[in-house]
């Protein structure tokens, strides 16, 4: 990046809510084009005024936007429609988006204003995951968007073709599509820096689905034991052995990219054993395991799964003093299945017209 580039203010606002890796994908590529990537987060009276109701409350999107790696600064309660004023109040060139339409309630493009202005710099947004699609995960508890067969796929298709009548006329923005992993996305995301000579490292386990605010706070903590923290990820039949259902609600690659987009997070294990073994203490030289307070099942053998770094006396139970989990947050959506279905449907409704007003014009 040239010294001129680096001074450049970029400023990126949305409502963020179910924070995903689609999600972080856009503010990588937006930090790209600058040097300072300031994010704005609209207030949950905002977000149920234009969309409806959030997932997430205001401080936990706050804090999920924070814990980013490409984020600089977060401005809370930023405006549904993005301003020159806004902008100018931040010291910001221009407005990054990525290439999906958003509107207030009553239809408007909420960057018509800084498009007109030409400070508005659009970036691709990532195939196969939405805010959207994930709430349609839980409501529906359907194993398609797991690594899938030709039967998975059927399974899919049905589940995509019950949120439509017309499947082939649903929004290619938050319908649901088929995420495609790639090497190049994961070195896009991965920092490539491995430990320092002296650097403490620390370990963790677990599956990580839904990345949500009470994992950041587990991460924080961890990362807080040592200088370098390495996620181990589940694969995705281990997590349904020991959560059982429909989980992971998300698949391993999209966990993996979930996880390395952390600000704590230095390094990811893909398809992690669920007992932390001797050769894999020994190959990462690790200090420390950490776990949270959550109960741990034991392996297949019915083997405690630390008990290795346990032997060693470098195991340490983490309080995050967040008693968020992925059951709960899956149980926060259920409670609210009207709201958020009805949410979903307008939205999609309202793409779905935009659209096809696009593709006649």
């Amino acid at each position: 990046m040239s010294e001129e580039t680096n001074k450049i203010r970029v400023w990126c606002d949305g409502c963020y809510d179910m924070v995903h890796f689609g999600h972080a994908n856009s503010l990588r590529q937006a930090k790209a084009m600058g040097g300072y990537l300031v994010v704005g987060v609209h207030s949950d009276e905002e977000i149920t005024k234009h969309k409806g109701p959030p997932v997430f409350t205001e401080q936990e999107r706050y804090k999920m936007v924070r814990g980013i790696k490409w984020v600089d600064e977060v401005i809370e309660n930023a405006p549904y429609v993005t301003t020159l004023e806004t902008l100018d109040q931040y010291n910001c060139q221009f407005c990054v988006h990525g290439d999906d339409i958003t509107t207030t309630a009553d239809g408007t493009d909420t960057y018509h204003i800084v498009k007109s202005a030409n400070r508005y710099r659009e970036c691709q947004r990532t195939q196969g995951v939405s805010t959207t699609d994930l709430v349609g995960r839980m409501l529906l508890l359907t194993k398609g968007h797991q690594q899938r067969g030709d039967n998975e796929y059927k399974v899919e298709r049905t589940r995509s073709d019950s949120m439509s009548q017309d499947s082939a006329a649903r929004s290619p923005w938050t319908g649901v599509s088929q995420f495609l992993p790639t090497t190049q996305r994961i070195i896009q995301f991965s920092e490539g820096k491995e430990p320092k000579k002296g650097d403490r490292i620390v370990y963790v386990a677990g599956a990580f689905d839904l990345f949500h605010v009470g994992h950041l706070d587990f991460l924080e903590k961890a990362r807080a034991e040592g200088d370098y923290l390495i996620v181990g990820l589940h694969t995705d039949p281990v997590v349904n052995q020991y959560k059982g259902a429909n989980y992971p609600i998300m698949n391993l690659h999209e966990r993996v990219l979930s996880v390395l987009a952390c600000r704590y997070v230095d390094e990811v294990v893909i398809g992690a054993p669920y007992s932390v073994s001797p050769d894999m203490m020994d190959h990462f030289k690790v200090d420390t395991v950490c776990h949270g307070t959550t109960p741990v099942s034991t392996d297949v053998d019915e083997c405690d799964p630390y008990w290795e770094p346990k032997n060693r006396n470098k195991f340490k139970i983490i309080d995050s003093n967040n008693g968020l989990t992925t059951e709960a947050l899956v149980q926060r959506i259920i409670a609210n299945r009207l709201s958020f279905e009805e949410r979903n449907r307008k939205k999609e409704a309202k793409e779905i017209k935009i659209f096809q007003s696009q593709a006649r014009s």
